[in-house]
């Protein structure tokens, strides 16, 4: 007997056919588009008077989803473009060490505003004992400062003289609570210098960090919560004035002189033909 079996792979419905897969049928939400396809390219590595420089090819577009800016209070504090003071500081560092004035051998040195490191880097390099990089974005840290710091002291440190290197990320009110060499509290100048030799930092870098008039106070309270008592140095490159946010060396050396604890002494002036003098201080306790 014959049977007349036929099949119906779609289903018979009025609005669209179906596959009888439900699985397959179930509704999804409708994805974004795609970003744009993009080449990756990695950092250029630049050799600067002895130190190798990834210029490191990222914005704050990139890498913090904000506008290109070279600041963003309270969110981005610049610290993915490299700055003139940065270089500056490194020069005067090394003419420090060539004329007699400052060794870093066995030293527990601290970057402030580190962006790219280069001085904590060259830091190293010279033997210090301990470097310690800080800045207000975590993302700086991860994308500029520590590929950075591996390109040099892969390349140029030598075994024997490998200085343990940590990275802190934070607001410089606050980031003291992190510091493994920094005190709860501004040191007091009455306390022993035995204390302070062994719970603070004895060299302090920083390089255009003294832009910001509203930031400069709690700037200096954690220089003195973290520099040593009192050997302790601070190295600090800035510019004279700092137009559209009103800080400056000028400004900042001011509140230092009112205070009356340290004493600055100018290492060096940089004058590039424009009508801002770039300057290098070095700071020490009275």
């Amino acid at each position: 007997m014959a049977t007349n079996t036929s099949f119906q792979l779609f289903s018979s419905s009025k609005d669209k056919p179906s596959l009888g897969l439900g699985f397959l049928e179930s509704s999804e939400p409708q994805l974004p588009p795609p970003p744009p396809s993009v080449e990756v390219l990695s950092s250029e590595p630049v050799n600067l008077d002895g130190l190798t420089l990834l210029k490191g090819r990222v914005s704050t577009k990139e890498v913090l989803g904000l506008p290109n800016s070279d600041l963003v209070p309270g969110i981005y504090e610049g610290g993915l473009k490299l700055w003139e003071g940065s270089l500056d500081l490194v020069k005067a560092l090394r003419s420090e060490i060539q004329n007699g004035c400052l060794s870093f051998e066995g030293k527990r040195v601290l970057e402030l505003g580190c962006g790219h490191g280069l001085p904590g880097i060259f830091a190293c390099l010279e033997s210090a004992a301990e470097v310690h990089f800080q800045d207000f974005n975590a993302e700086v840290l991860r994308c500029l400062t520590i590929p950075n710091v591996n390109a040099n002291l892969l390349e140029k440190a030598k075994p024997e003289t490998v200085s343990e290197v940590r990275f802190f990320a934070g607001d410089w009110g606050e980031i003291h609570q992190l510091l493994p060499h920094a005190r709860e509290s501004e040191i007091n100048l009455t306390s022993s210098s035995e204390h302070g030799q062994a719970s603070a930092y004895d060299v302090i870098l920083m390089a255009e960090t003294i832009y910001s008039i509203s930031a400069q106070r709690n700037l200096y309270g954690l220089i003195k919560k973290c520099m040593n008592q009192p050997n302790g140095v601070v190295y600090l490159a800035g510019k004279k004035h700092y137009f559209g946010v009103g800080g400056g060396t000028r400004q900042f050396l001011s509140m230092l002189e009112k205070e009356g604890v340290m004493a600055a002494t100018l290492v060096t002036e940089v004058a590039d033909g424009s009508s801002n003098v770039r300057e290098v201080w070095k700071l020490s306790y009275k």
